[in-house]
Parts: structure tokens; C-alpha cells; sequence
């Protein structure tokens, strides 16, 4: 049986070993990942899929800002290992992530991905025309979703993680479990 739940901690070793497998080495030369890159998820906003103890998806939601300041959330990676493929375990990753977003008071997500699967979750390129990422990406593949009607109104500009930065890790302690 597949559970979706908030990532552990304990969830990241996998969690990196199914993305390398989704998206091979590529996956850090993304746009997007320039975002994402030394911040920390979205709080409460990292989920898994599990089968059992397997973990067999994933899907976060990162801080950003638009242009001016709009405060959204960029959505991904979404990614599910090969041999759970249509059973439908992506789509429940992204509707508890953006159940999840707007429950928490989020007002838009933005993501870049394939329009005919996202479109099914509300998400389109209306409100993106004059939204830029710090990079190259296909124009047609920014979409957004308001979790509340007007978040994204007058949109403009580039996209900036406004995230919390990845902790560093504390050398004076790890030296000491070494000694």
C-alpha cells in the first residue's frame, strides 16, 4: 500500500538516489534547480511516497519571490522510481503538496513541467508570460496555480529563492565524533 507522508530526515539518502535515477546527472544543471540550490524546502512542504518501507516518490515546495516580491512557492522535483510508474503515485504527490500549501495559508505555486499533466491540478501558463527564471527554460513550460484568486496578478520579473539557506554543517562537532 502507498502512503504519502512528510519527508523524514532519514528519507534523504533515497530520496537522492531516486532523483539521480529520474533525472540523471542533468537534474543540477536545471533552471530550477538554481532556486533550490543550498535552501531548504518549504516548512512542512517535503513529501514522499512510500510502499512499505520503500520510498517510491517525491515531491517538495521551495520559497520564492516574483519579480517585485510576490511571495509563491515553486513546485519540485516530482519524481517517482520506474518501476511505480502509472499508478497514480505523482498525481497524489502533487495534490497533497498543493492541498498541503493552501491549507497553510500559500497563495500561488509555480512550477516548470509538462502543461497536460499539470493542467489536470489547475496549473497553466496564464499568469507566467512575463515571469523569467535565472536561466534558460521553455517559456511554454512555466505554469502557476493561485491558491488564492489574484496572487499572481500583474506578475512580472524574475524569479528569486527566498527560502532559508541549508544549515552548514558544524565541523567543531564532527571533528569531535572523530577524535
Amino acid at each position: 500500500m502507498i502512503t504519502i507522508r512528510s519527508e523524514r530526515h532519514s528519507d534523504i539518502p533515497a530520496r537522492e538516489a531516486l532523483l539521480g535515477e529520474a533525472f540523471g546527472d542533468s537534474r543540477r544543471r536545471k533552471t530550477s534547480e538554481r532556486l533550490r540550490q543550498g535552501r531548504l524546502p518549504a516548512d512542512g512542504l517535503a513529501f514522499v511516497a512510500a510502499d512499505g518501507k520503500r520510498l517510491v516518490g517525491t515531491a517538495r515546495l521551495w520559497n520564492i519571490a516574483v519579480g517585485s516580491g510576490q511571495p509563491a512557492l515553486l513546485l519540485g522535483p516530482v519524481a517517482v522510481v520506474a518501476s511505480s510508474r502509472n499508478r497514480g503515485i505523482g498525481s497524489a504527490l502533487v495534490r497533497r503538496a498543493v492541498a498541503e500549501a493552501r491549507r497553510l495559508g500559500h497563495g500561488a505555486v509555480i512550477l516548470v513541467g509538462d502543461a497536460p499533466y499539470y493542467s489536470r491540478f489547475g496549473f497553466t501558463a496564464e499568469k507566467t508570460a512575463a515571469v523569467r527564471l535565472p536561466g534558460p527554460f521553455e517559456r511554454h513550460r512555466l505554469l502557476a496555480l493561485e491558491l488564492v484568486p489574484g496572487a499572481l496578478d500583474g506578475a512580472r520579473g524574475l524569479v528569486s529563492a527566498t527560502g532559508l539557506p541549508t544549515p552548514k554543517p558544524n565541523r567543531t562537532a564532527s571533528a569531535i565524533r572523530a577524535a
